[in-house]
């Protein structure tokens, strides 16, 4: 796959070269942020959320687990990249236009803050759309941009309220506290629950065969990100009254929503990998007798520990090599009988098909015989 490795190498070079740069720009602006025990401090406090944040992204994307050098990419974008880019142009822009406060926080920062954090999702689109297939992957790859954005923005927020710089309360523990609680007690999916509309729309955009639909549904899903951002940016200027109604009216319904949403995507790929393994199992593709080894997920870990049993790690190997093969089998033919498979879906196929025949003659499933070589 000649072109599918270059699209590949050009999307690491792009994003790895944006990140760097991204990292010193923003070690700098920490830098001049404050004194260096409390930036310590305010890195600590907005850390505490993202290891419970990503590992709920993480069950999430259980059943065609993406690539972890794109997860931590993606990640690493929101940190840096987004929060540098909305930081430069919303600077600019203040500077050039001399935009208010409110316009700036309600409507500027809404506008440049998404559009910096999509890049990362559009730049997967064009170099790596055979990664992005439907919606659970577009929640999962815009949640982590979102958590990696609020993680680098909560550090400057809690530096300045213990500073008592940011002119809402009166600095010291007692400033950085009430911040703490509000940003990262009580909204830490504030930022991922905004760029999901995005990964919703680019989700939709890779599972329809409409050109329409391709082009309006990210537009659409950027569109509500925007609006939503906007509404609760714009909450804050009107007082604490207005930022409760806000976040009951607004933001715990949105919530609910999108997490009803990503179950019922998560539920849904099960079932769209077990009908699209039945079709490659009639095909002659996959053995019919391993599909409920791979749909389902409680399986999937016993088959692992069976082969550790049997054979130790490198038994193991073969079978996490063996089922990761499988299932990525499974969600290509599926876009394939819908009619939405990437270009070069014959030469993933065929590595898919020959990376199963190189590991499945090895394998056992439990109450299966490893066929002897």
């Amino acid at each position: 796959m000649p072109g599918a490795r270059r699209d590949s190498l050009a999307f690491t070079i792009v994003v790895t070269a944006a990140v760097v740069v991204g990292a010193l720009l923003m070690l700098l602006i920490l830098a001049l942020s404050g004194a260096p025990g409390i930036m310590l401090l305010a890195t600590a406090l907005a850390a505490l959320p993202v290891g419970p944040v990503v590992a709920v992204y993480l069950w999430l994307d259980r059943y065609e687990p993406e690539p972890k050098l794109l997860l931590v990419l993606a990640l690493l974008w929101g940190a840096f990249v987004a929060t540098v880019a909305a930081l430069v142009v919303q600077g600019v822009g203040g500077f050039v236009v001399g935009l208010t406060d409110t316009v700036s926080l309600a409507v500027v920062a809404p506008l440049t803050e998404e559009a910096s954090k999509g890049l990362f999702l559009l730049l997967l689109l064009w170099w790596r759309r055979a990664e992005l297939d439907g919606l659970l992957d577009g929640l999962v790859y815009a949640g982590l941009v979102g958590v990696g954005f609020a993680f680098t923005e909560n550090i400057l927020y809690l530096a300045a309220a213990y500073g008592g710089t940011d002119g809402t309360g009166p600095g010291g523990v007692a400033g950085v506290t009430t911040l703490f609680v509000i940003r990262c007690v009580f909204s830490p999916f504030a930022h991922p629950l905004f760029t999901a509309f995005t990964g919703v729309g680019l989700g939709i955009a890779v599972m329809s065969r409409s050109r329409g639909v391709r082009f309006l549904a990210p537009v659409g899903g950027y569109l509500c990100a925007v609006l939503a951002h906007g509404l609760w940016n714009g909450s804050t200027v009107f007082g604490f009254g207005s930022f409760v109604l806000a976040y009951v009216v607004l933001m715990v319904p949105a919530f609910v929503g999108m997490i009803c949403l990503a179950v019922w995507a998560r539920s849904r790929e099960r079932q769209m990998l077990a009908l699209a393994l039945d079709d490659a199992a009639t095909r002659g593709l996959v053995p019919a007798t391993d599909i409920g080894w791979l749909v389902d997920l409680r399986a999937r870990r016993l088959a692992r520990r069976h082969a550790r049993a049997e054979g130790g790690d490198r038994a193991v190997k073969a079978m996490r090599d063996y089922q990761q093969a499988a299932i990525e089998l499974g969600f290509l033919h599926h876009r394939l009988l819908r009619g939405t498979a990437p270009k070069d879906w014959q030469a993933r196929g065929q590595e898919f098909l020959e990376r199963i025949e190189a590991t499945r003659p090895g394998i056992a499933f439990p109450g299966q015989v490893v066929p002897q070589r």
